[in-house]
């Protein structure tokens, strides 16, 4: 089976999971073809688009400081016509399945445009590619216009919509209601119902994406999933979560965060090979997918994998995937593996709080800041609520529901997940099955 090269987006969990599914870069009838949330957009190469390109692999002068999980930090490739211009750009760090398990430009230069894809879908649109070691290259030109070619962000337009309108109503409402001495209660009114339209669009993300996982078709072949050696440490939430799944065009590792990366199974940046690595002693330590130039693309510690009772059986169904050639290597000396930063190493959290903390439905750039302005937003309105009870009891009941209402609708999914992960999913799963036969 021959596939027109296509790029995998960059690993995503929760709503990030549409871009995995549906995101592409690939290459159609002489154009560049972007496919991401139901979205199509071309650039086209050759006479008046796109020419050449040059790989920038050169981090921002900034990076690391403002924004460390910025994914131009890993250097972008600039698309140019004839003249130099800057018909578009590709932001590698979106297009690198592994990324954000890896830290900042753990992989540079020859070896990332190959592992994203990129040198082989420029190859084969035609497009030669020069590379830059600093900015301040000329052929780098100035980086600036054109469109970007990324897959997009993890959340849909609507919620940003909904956030966005919402909290510019609030903050108006509120500096009124702090630099005024009456307050109407129609303006606590609106403070309040703003300040609950932040919880209500989360939960309501929650279930527009548990809806579209649920409409999702894949044509899965294979489904590997771990079986532990006793002592491993392994959670219930591990065992449930974990998984290899082999697709018919992809292979995807999932993690119990719910992430899931997005390998090629076809084209120049394929995974192509299963390496089984032994100690000096022949015991096996773990297992490599391997992908262009020999590349580690991701490790399978065997211990946590295939060292139990069962593991023979899931090793062989892995080894059995089509298209991945199996062989074996050995370590000398002393030598550690795996050797470097690689995704497979950190799927097992090494506390419950980590675990949960991986696990937690995703929040946007803001992080706990996003939630503790939505929690203060709610607070205030109960607050102003009390404060206008004499002058306006009609609004001020409402305001004083409502902020309550989003304090609610914060507190228990927050508390839901804490006590199901203490109390079940992060606690081992032989810790478990001891406590089930005890109860018999």
């Amino acid at each position: 089976m021959t596939e027109a090269p296509a790029l995998r987006p960059a690993a995503g969990r929760g709503p990030g999971l549409e871009r995995c599914h549906g995101s592409r870069l690939s290459v159609e009838d002489g154009a560049l073809v972007l496919r991401a949330r139901g979205r199509t957009r071309r650039v086209p190469v050759g006479d008046g688009g796109v020419a050449r390109a040059v790989f920038v692999d050169a981090a921002p002068a900034d990076a690391g400081r403002d924004d460390p999980g910025r994914p131009d930090a890993w250097g972008e490739v600039r698309l140019q016509d004839r003249d130099g211009a800057q018909v578009a750009r590709i932001p590698l760090g979106d297009w690198l399945p592994e990324a954000p398990a890896l830290p900042e430009r753990a992989v540079q230069g020859e070896q990332l445009l190959e592992r994203t894809g990129v040198a082989g879908l420029l190859k084969a649109a035609g497009v030669p590619l020069h590379v830059a070691r600093d900015r301040n290259d000329p052929r780098a030109g100035s980086g600036k216009g054109g469109v970007s070619l990324g897959p997009g962000p993890a959340f849909p337009l609507w919620y940003w919509c909904v956030r966005g309108v919402a909290g510019t109503l609030w903050f108006s409402a509120f500096t009124v209601v702090v630099f005024s001495d009456t307050v109407p209660g129609r303006l606590v009114l609106l403070l309040a119902l703003t300040a609950l339209c932040g919880p209500v669009a989360r939960l309501v993300l929650r279930a527009w994406t548990r809806l579209r996982a649920g409409r999702r078709r894949m044509t899965v072949l294979e489904r590997v999933t771990p079986d532990p050696a006793p002592g491993s440490g392994a959670t219930v939430r591990f065992l449930r979560d974990t998984e290899v799944r082999v697709q018919d065009r992809d292979l995807v590792l999932r993690d119990l965060g719910g992430q899931e990366y997005w390998f090629a199974r076809t084209g120049a940046h394929a995974v192509t090979r299963l390496v089984k690595v032994l100690d000096g002693t022949g015991r096996p330590v773990g297992a490599e997918l391997r992908g262009p130039g020999e590349q580690v693309r991701a490790v399978f510690p065997w211990d946590l994998w295939f060292g139990g009772a069962d593991g023979a059986d899931g090793w062989s169904r892995l080894c059995g995937v089509p298209g991945l050639a199996v062989s074996e290597r050995r370590l000398g000396g002393k030598r550690t593996w795996p050797k470097g930063p690689v995704l497979g190493t950190g799927l097992l959290p090494r506390t419950g709080r980590d675990a949960r903390r991986m696990a937690r439905f995703p929040g946007t750039a803001a992080g706990v800041s996003s939630t503790a302005v939505m929690a203060f937003g709610n607070l205030f309105s109960v607050i102003q609520g009390v404060r206008v009870a004499d002058t306006a009891p009609g609004p001020a009941a409402v305001a004083v529901a409502a902020g309550a209402l989003g304090l609610v609708l914060q507190t228990v999914p927050y508390a839901v997940h804490e006590l199901r992960g203490r109390l079940v999913l992060d606690r081992t799963a032989a810790e478990r099955t001891t406590n089930e036969e005890a109860r018999r």
